[in-house]
Order: C-alpha cells, then sequence, then structure tokens
C-alpha cells in the first residue's frame, strides 16, 4: 500500500514530537470521545495494515469531535416525520427542474449505465436528487471527523462505525482520495450517491471501468448507484410501486416493505389492485400518513430494494415520486 503518499498532505510535516505515541492519541474533544477506544484502534489498525502506529496517531489527532452529530443521530428526521411532511421536502419544483437539468447533463452516461445494469434511469437520478440534489448537497462535515464521532463518541453503534472507520482509511489509500477534504453527511457518507466507506468498497464502479472510483463525481456516482440496485437484485421491466385507490371493507393487515403476499392476498382482503398485473404478483402493503389520513400503496419488489439503499419506506417513496414526476418533466422537454 502507498500510505507514505498521506504524508504529503500537510498534516505529518508537524514534527513527530506532537503524537503522544502509546497513550491516548486525540487530543481534540477529549472527554466527549472514548480515548482508550482511540488508542486501541491506533493498534488494531496499525498491527494489521501497512500503516505505522506514528501515521495512524497522527490521523487521528487530525481528526475533530463534532457534537452536532450526535444530536442529529439522536433525533433522525426519518424517524419523527409524517409522509406528508416528508414528502414536501422533496417534490419540489426546483429540485424536479434540477433532476431534469442534471439527466440531461449526463444523459450519455446515464443512458449508457441504465442499459447496463437495467435500472431504469428515473430511479438513478431520483435517488441522487434525493440523496444529494444532484450533487449540490453533498454535506459539511469531513468524513474523517463524522466517522471518528460516531466510532468513539456515540457507543449505541460505536462497533459500526468503527468499523467504517477502517474502512474510509483503507478506501482513500485504493482510490487515492484525500481523507482530510472529503466532506459528507452527518453519519459520514460521502459523494453525490451518499455511500457508506462499507457500500463504497463493495458496490462503488468506475462509469469507465478504469482508474479509480469516485463517487464526488457525477459519471461515477451515476454507475454506482445503479450497480447497487443491480447487486440487490432489482429486476428490469418490474414495477415499483402502485397506490391503492380502491378499498372495499378492507381487513387491517401488517405494512411493510418487503413483498410477501400476492396481488390476490390483498384482493380477497379488500384492498384492490388496478392495472394489468398478475393476481400472483407479490407486493407489500405500504401505509403513509398524510394530514387527512393514511394513503395506502402496494410496492413491489423493485421498491424493497430501494429500500436496501435506505431502510425508509418514506425514502423509497420520495425516491420513486420524485423519479417520476423529473421522467415527466424530461420526456416533456425531451428534444
Amino acid at each position: 500500500m502507498r500510505w507514505k503518499k498521506v504524508m504529503k498532505m500537510g498534516v505529518f510535516k508537524k514534527t513527530i514530537g506532537f503524537v503522544l505515541l502509546g497513550m491516548t492519541v486525540s487530543l481534540s474533544g477529549f472527554g466527549q470521545v472514548n480515548q482508550v477506544k482511540v488508542a486501541e484502534f491506533a493498534r488494531s489498525f496499525s498491527d494489521r495494515n501497512d500503516m505505522s502506529l506514528e501515521e495512524v496517531t497522527v490521523i487521528l489527532n487530525n481528526a475533530r469531535y463534532q457534537e452536532s452529530i450526535i444530536q442529529k443521530m439522536e433525533k433522525p428526521a426519518e424517524g419523527t416525520m409524517t409522509w406528508a411532511r416528508y414528502r414536501k421536502i422533496f417534490m419540489t419544483e426546483d429540485r424536479i427542474a434540477a433532476g431534469v437539468e442534471f439527466w440531461r447533463a449526463n444523459k450519455e452516461v446515464i443512458h449508457e449505465v441504465s442499459t447496463r445494469s437495467g435500472v431504469v434511469p428515473e430511479i438513478i437520478v431520483g435517488i441522487i436528487g434525493v440523496e444529494t440534489f444532484y450533487g449540490q448537497r453533498q454535506g459539511n462535515y469531513r468524513v474523517l471527523d463524522a466517522l471518528y464521532t460516531l466510532a468513539f463518541g456515540f457507543p449505541k453503534r460505536s462497533s459500526f462505525f468503527t468499523a467504517e472507520l477502517e474502512k474510509f482509511l483503507l478506501l482513500v489509500e485504493e482510490e487515492n482520495l484525500n481523507m482530510y477534504e472529503i466532506k459528507g453527511s452527518y453519519a459520514g457518507a460521502m459523494g453525490f450517491a451518499q455511500f457508506m466507506p462499507s457500500s463504497y468498497q463493495a458496490y462503488a464502479k468506475s462509469y469507465d471501468e478504469g482508474g479509480s472510483r469516485n463517487l464526488m463525481q457525477a459519471d461515477d456516482a451515476i454507475a454506482s448507484v445503479a450497480n447497487y440496485l443491480k447487486e440487490h437484485r432489482w429486476k428490469e421491466g418490474d414495477p415499483v410501486a402502485m397506490p391503492i385507490t380502491n378499498l372495499i371493507n378492507p381487513t387491517k393487515l401488517t405494512p411493510g416493505v418487503k413483498p410477501n403476499n400476492s396481488l390476490c392476498y390483498y384482493s380477497d382482503n379488500g384492498y384492490m389492485p388496478s392495472g394489468n398485473l398478475s393476481p400472483s404478483t407479490m407486493a407489500a402493503l405500504i401505509e403513509l400518513e398524510q394530514e387527512n389520513g393514511m394513503e395506502y400503496w402496494f410496492g413491489f419488489n423493485n421498491f424493497y430494494v430501494i429500500t436496501r439503499y435506505n431502510h425508509s419506506k418514506l425514502y423509497a417513496m420520495a425516491v420513486f415520486q420524485l423519479a417520476e414526476a423529473v421522467k415527466a418533466e424530461y420526456d416533456s422537454v425531451k428534444q
């Protein structure tokens, strides 16, 4: 591995006397982070990778604890919002117009990626639109700071974020990225597509299938979103979701996102499908809280696949509806 190149990034110009070797390895956030865990991580990472303890220590000494990240983790927006409120965030004229512009600016890439993967263009555009407003809002936190804060200052999920921090340190070496400049979400997700380091390693693709995978670039992000969905069993040509507009004395059923029952089963229980889908088509019952009551949808396999990207049904529905709206507008102005 080429860890020595990291020393050119600036922070390694400090004298090694700044490093408290074998002791607490972070001076920032002292009292908020678990200093013992920080030191253990540094030693463990150094032992298992081609990087000296001094180098790991300097990296962690340049990470900053961010209290606001902890506050946001304690109160995620999707856990407190109704569908009515959540939808208004994403279904705006500005976001739809920006989606059309993004699609037109990247139409060759989107078309080629869609053809290769089988994922429809609008869903690729919809995910990037929900995640980062088509790359305009990739996050304000350094990824290094976010993962450091959550790995050592958020005990509830310390194991997960410690693993993500390790993957991030390996990833920036593998893909020739600058760990001190990359910014992302408060959870450490990065790029147009907001991949966590583990997802980045597993599913990111270079659009031209050569060189580094840089999700801070639109073409690689487009290829990576499609690859993520394909790897999670997106079915080409299948529907995503369908509104249930006809209820006939419906039985109270357990909602969910995984398609475990057939349309015939739902029909027998008062949830009547429309269109020409086979009665044997598997679907999930999606309940969404509107301002004046509950809204019901059928979610199919591809809806469930979108929830593998983000497990929230609100997220998946926002992606689907934004995708449909952008496609309608794109088709109407397409030359």
